[in-house]
This record gives C-alpha cells, sequence and structure tokens, in this order.
C-alpha cells in the first residue's frame, strides 16, 4: 500500500468544509481533483471513507478512524509550514533566559554581549539564579542546567558540554594547613562547600581509575554560589570544587593549586533547556544555536586542552619518583663519604 499523504490532507479538509466544493475553494483545486483524490484514497485503503448524497456527506465508521490520521497529517504540514516561515522571519521579542550565577558572569558574558548587539530587535532578560526556576510557569525560554535533567515531558534538552571540576585551595592556605595526600585526609582540612537545593552540603566524589572516595569534609563555609567559593577560596579560607574552565587562569598565575592532582571529579554535563513545544520562537532557535557554536567552537576547545596542559605542567612529581631520587642522593651521599674514609 502506498498511499499519499496529500490525498489525507485533501480528505479532511473535505470533511471540516462538509462540502467538495468549499474544500476545493479553500485549497484551490478544481473541484473535480478534490474528488477524484478522495476517490482514490477510498480505492487505496479498500474501503469508503465517504457516503455521498446530493444534500450532505456522512462518514463511515473506517471514515472516522482515517480522518484522525488524516489530521494529525494537515497538522505536520502546518508545523512545518510555520517552521519554514518562523526561520525566514528576523529573530524579535523578549528572550527570558535563566542559568546559574557562575556561568553567567565567568564564561558566557562575551557571548551576552555580542549575541544582543547581533539582534537589536530581541530584548534579552537574564535571571543568574541558583534556584530551579519553573519554565513554563515562569514563562522562561531557556535554562542552562548542570548535571542530570528531572524527567519532564512538557521540556526539550540540548547538551552543550562536559565540565570537569578539580579540587583548588590558595597557596597561602596550603602554607598554614599542608597539602592532603589523599582524599581521607580532607577530612582534616577546611572545606568550602556547595549548597544543594534541599539545604545540604553536596557531597565530595573523587575518582583515581577504579578507585573513589566520597566524603562531605568539614566545612567552613557552604554556599549555592561556585563563584563565591572560588572567591573565598583565593583568600585561603579552605579548599573548594572548582570548574577546571573558570580555574584556568588563576592556576596560570598561581594564585590557585590543585589539591590531590591524582584524583578528579566526575564530569558534569551543561544543558540547554526550553518548552518541548512544537514550534520554537526564531529567538530561542538562534539563541539556543550561539550557545552550541560558543562551547563547540575552536576558543572553548583550546580552553579545555590548555586546562589539561597547565594542569600536567604544574603537576608536582609522583611519589616513586621522589623516592628514587632520594635512593639517588643517599647513594651519592654514601659514595662521598666513601670517598673520604682515612685509611686503615
Amino acid at each position: 500500500m502506498d498511499l499519499e499523504p496529500n490525498d489525507l490532507v485533501v480528505y479532511a479538509r473535505v470533511v471540516d468544509e462538509g462540502s467538495f466544493s468549499r474544500a476545493a475553494e479553500r485549497l484551490s483545486l478544481p473541484k473535480s481533483t478534490v474528488s477524484r483524490r478522495v476517490a482514490a484514497l477510498e480505492a487505496e485503503l479498500g474501503e469508503r471513507l465517504l457516503l455521498r448524497t446530493t444534500r450532505k456527506l456522512t462518514l463511515t465508521d473506517f471514515g472516522h478512524a482515517v480522518l484522525e490520521h488524516a489530521r494529525h497529517v494537515v497538522e505536520d504540514v502546518t508545523a512545518a509550514a510555520s517552521l519554514a516561515h518562523n526561520r525566514q522571519i528576523e529573530p524579535s521579542g523578549r528572550l527570558r533566559v535563566t542559568m546559574p550565577g557562575d556561568m553567567g558572569n565567568l564564561l558566557l558574558a562575551p557571548l551576552l554581549a555580542e549575541f544582543v548587539l547581533k539582534y537589536p530587535a530581541i530584548t534579552l532578560e537574564v535571571d543568574l539564579s541558583a534556584r530551579f526556576v519553573d519554565l513554563i510557569g515562569e514563562n522562561f525560554d531557556v535554562a542552562i542546567r548542570m548535571g542530570d535533567l528531572r524527567d519532564d515531558a512538557s521540556l526539550a534538552a540540548r547538551h552543550l558540554a562536559a565540565f570537569t571540576g578539580s579540587l583548588y585551595a590558595a597557596p597561602a592556605y596550603i602554607a598554614r594547613h599542608g597539602t592532603p595526600s589523599e582524599p581521607e585526609a580532607l577530612m582534616e582540612h577546611d572545606a568550602l562547600r556547595i549548597l544543594s537545593r534541599a539545604g545540604d552540603a553536596i557531597p565530595w566524589t573523587l575518582k583515581r581509575g577504579e578507585e573513589r572516595w566520597e566524603g562531605i569534609p568539614p566545612g567552613r563555609a557552604t554556599a549555592n554560589s561556585p563563584e563565591l567559593l572560588m572567591r573565598m577560596a583565593l583568600k585561603g579560607t579552605g579548599i573548594t570544587v572548582v570548574n577546571d574552565h573558570f580555574a584556568l587562569p588563576y592556576l596560570q598565575r598561581g594564585d590557585l593549586v590543585q589539591v590531590l592532582p591524582d584524583w578528579h571529579l566526575p564530569p558534569v554535563s551543561a544543558w540547554a533547556v526550553f518548552p518541548g513545544r512544537r514550534l520554537m520562537p526564531a529567538r530561542t532557535r538562534v539563541f539556543i544555536d550561539a550557545l552550541v557554536e560558543e562551547f563547540s567552537g575552536p576558543e572553548c576547545q583550546a580552553i579545555a586542552a590548555n586546562v589539561q596542559k597547565t594542569k600536567a605542567q604544574l603537576r608536582p612529581p609522583r611519589p616513586a619518583t621522589a623516592a628514587v631520587n632520594l635512593r639517588e642522593q643517599t647513594s651519592k651521599l654514601r659514595t662521598h663519604s666513601s670517598s673520604r674514609r682515612p685509611p686503615r
């Protein structure tokens, strides 16, 4: 069976208008063509859809069942036409976006400025709130969210990037408290911890190969702003989790040092979340496209590569290497002492 979708559209129009003549007018087709297309559809399906009299059209039971599918085809055709039209018009109107404060302040401020300059007909409203915003209830167009997403059939999402994170502290803190040699030693240090939406400190999860450690070190401060905790760490108040992307300039200047460099936190995904309606406004589409381009662009990729390079350059020598060096120094010292030993 090879159904012609256009025949389903014609059939739905005939039913909606109640006559072949009015359907032909709406479709800008000859009445004979409309009648022929419906007859061809019935022949292809093998059953009558309509009972025709001089006064009215009556749907058969099979006709009612087919009509539901035909109307879905009409909706899809209408949506495709609207989408094409929507992409051709200039993006305009109010665009409401919510994102974490550190994402806006430390990473996306240049992109937001460029976006406003590129699309003068769009009025951008940005909410830098740590709370979980109800996109539909509060009439937001896009949310940038981190981590695992909630299962919500009313929303759709597009993956932007995966960010790595590490433990960092200021050299002044390390000078006062020393460097932990293993994750369990963090329980003897001062931590600056992220506050969850439930009001509790989020546990630290560290991995090294197949090894895994999870715990909540004692906290000197807890906040729902990673940017604030990073700035407090810069003042030497404790150890905190920092997105490697954000920590890079401070790491390069020596304002922060990595703690437990052999251990890493699981990557965290960033998502663009938006209402899952069929037709996306042009202003929303171009903003999400700009986000995808930013995170997949060469500049962002270069920063990610530079993070790994800088961390490798600043990584302290492994204990095994240090032990080898100590044995070599001890051997040299013994050789030197032997050469100075007086003869018997």
